[in-house]
């Protein structure tokens, strides 16, 4: 949770990560998609209510969309694991395309409702393996140093989206009917499809069916055991549904505040909700700042303060614009905490399940979302409006702090680990392939390490086996041959401590080039092999480590070629 204590490092702002062409694509998709989705909700509704004039149609519609991404989402997560995530995105826009065509044609002649909402459901379901793969996927697109800055910018189109795609479908609704909307949407889904295939990065597809013996379902269990085997994650991502708690009870409070509090009828919601994401927008350019403090738990606390303390206020205020400026200093104060909980998971679980894990957090924060809708009628029906909102406003405030011992707990507990693995960060930082990384990749590579000591004569890399991990050497020596598959064995050197081995099958994607030996007592890191590529993914190694490699791959004797009969 804490940020290094002996490298402090400048914020990186929005300029120099949108210098990256493969987050620059991925940025576009979300935001064209988000912003034609929230369009096509508002036109949802509009089709499904002139077709019925049921509001039980429209949440029957609203709800069944809701329950599919719902119940998808954990599922959702283990597809993105188990998949290529860049050509996962493209295959889940292509089909919702597909899906939003169908609805189009449906909704232009005039099909059956039932038809519609299927439709809409399915989009939804695709929609559910496409944010785990999303936020999965951007550490190894942007790296350790702009991740934050990359959460505060995918949160920052998520508010913008809600409100641009709402006023676009109003637009659209005033000149066309909603089958022109549906259409926009199927485009904006094209669009995003072309943009995210453009993008070079491309993920490793974890092997999670443990040889075929595991089943989709303890699959998924892997998820949600990863969620809560740490305390960190829980903690954080607890607030984060905590605070998506309090949003679900806004949809439903922002009505009555509009139509008894601020006298501006149903056009005042949208205006509340606007003023939530304004705030979210603003506070964005600031959260790589939050984000690289090196004391969180009061941030967070600070956050969750400043989303509901002033939700009091709306008892005594009675104009609408002072009510739109409590909901922009309410929105800044979510998205810290949204986004500090989401770069806890990108940066805490690890790489072969993270896709699982957000799966598993999609699904609770939808939870929390519908259990706020549904208790705050409740609420509203047995106290009224005033003490609800005092309620709302000192409640969630009050429990964020009894919750804060743990949060500094676990601040010293980072510190302290931290302090634990200052030495072998130490070693990483004297290897010339590690030479451009960040401390906080350094941090992460030391913290999935493990330290092995190894006797003289013990074969630690078989030429031609699979490449699954790299080889830091802390200590000893070791001989380096190979064959290249002509059975007579050639002396490629040997290293001496400190030094490393095992990178190039990982960074070609290609079997072990030669054999690795312990010649007297060894002792050596072994860091999972994803980790290290999405290291040196997210920076260029330094001229001497390509130099290094280079001279490595040319003394290496070529693979046996194949006879062809």
């Amino acid at each position: 949770m804490s940020a290094s204590d002996t490298d402090v490092r400048a914020p990186i702002g929005f300029r120099a990560l949108f210098r990256n062409r493969d987050y620059r694509l991925l940025f576009c998709g979300l935001a064209i998609s988000m912003s034609g989705s929230w369009a096509y909700n508002v036109a949802l509704v509009v089709f499904v209510y002139d077709a019925t004039h049921s509001p039980a149609w429209v949440a029957a519609a609203s709800m069944t969309r809701f329950l599919c991404a719902l119940v998808t989402s954990p599922f959702g997560g283990l597809l993105a694991d188990r998949t290529e995530r860049v050509r996962l995105m493209v295959t889940l826009d292509a089909a919702a395309l597909v899906f939003q065509v169908a609805l189009a044609l449906v909704a232009a002649l005039h099909g059956a409702v039932v038809i519609a909402i299927v439709l809409s459901a399915l989009t939804s379901v695709a929609g559910s393996s496409y944010d785990p793969a999303a936020r999965a996927a951007t550490p190894s697109i942007v790296g350790e140093d702009f991740l934050a800055a990359a959460n505060s910018a995918q949160s920052a189109v998520e508010n913008l989206s809600a409100i641009v795609g709402p006023a676009l479908a109003g637009l659209l609704l005033l000149f066309s009917p909603p089958s022109i909307v549906f259409g926009v949407n199927a485009a904006t889904f094209g669009l995003s499809a072309l943009l995210v295939a453009r993008m070079h990065a491309r993920s490793r597809p974890a092997d999670i069916t443990e040889g075929g013996t595991a089943g989709p379902l303890k699959q998924m269990a892997t998820g949600f055991a990863a969620f809560v085997e740490s305390p960190t994650v829980m903690l954080l991502a607890g607030f984060s549904i905590l605070a998506s708690f309090v949003y679900g009870t806004d949809t439903v409070l922002f009505v009555v505040i509009s139509r008894d509090q601020l006298g501006t009828g149903s056009t005042g919601y949208g205006y509340l909700l606007a003023g939530l994401g304004t705030g979210g927008i603003l506070m964005a350019g600031l959260m790589n700042r939050v984000a690289a403090a090196r004391r969180l738990g009061a941030i967070i606390v600070a956050g969750m303060a400043v989303y509901c303390l002033p939700t009091a206020l709306l008892t005594v205020v009675h104009m609408p614009w002072v009510a739109f400026l409590v909901e922009v200093v309410r929105g800044a104060g979510t998205i810290v905490v949204d986004v500090l909980a989401i770069t806890a998971l990108q940066r805490l679980v690890k790489p072969d399940v993270v896709a699982r894990v957000f799966g598993v957090f999609f699904a609770l924060v939808l939870a929390a979302v519908s259990l706020g809708a549904l208790l705050m009628p409740i609420l509203l029906g047995t106290l009224g409006l005033t003490p609800t909102l005092l309620i709302m406003g000192f409640a969630i405030p009050v429990l964020s702090l009894a919750a804060y011992p743990l949060l500094r707990a676990l601040d010293s507990r980072a510190a302290r680990e931290i302090s634990a693995i200052e030495p072998l960060v130490a070693i990483l930082q004297t290897l010339d392939i590690f030479a451009g990384a960040s401390r906080t990749a350094l941090e992460r590579l030391a913290r999935s390490a493990t330290e092995e000591s190894v006797a003289a004569g013990i074969v630690v890399i078989n030429e031609g086996t699979g490449a699954d991990d790299f080889f830091v050497l802390t200590s000893g020596e070791v001989a380096i041959s190979a064959t290249g598959g002509s059975g007579s064995e050639r002396s490629l050197g040997t290293l001496r401590a400190p030094d490393y081995f095992g990178e190039i099958g990982l960074l070609e994607h290609r079997s072990r080039t030669a054999t690795v030996t312990a010649i007297g007592s060894c002792i050596l890191l072994r860091i999972n092999g994803t980790a290290f590529v999405d290291a040196l993914t997210a920076t260029t190694p330094s001229p001497l480590a390509l130099e290094r490699m280079r001279i490595r791959i040319a003394s290496t004797p070529p693979p046996p070629q194949s006879s062809t009969s």
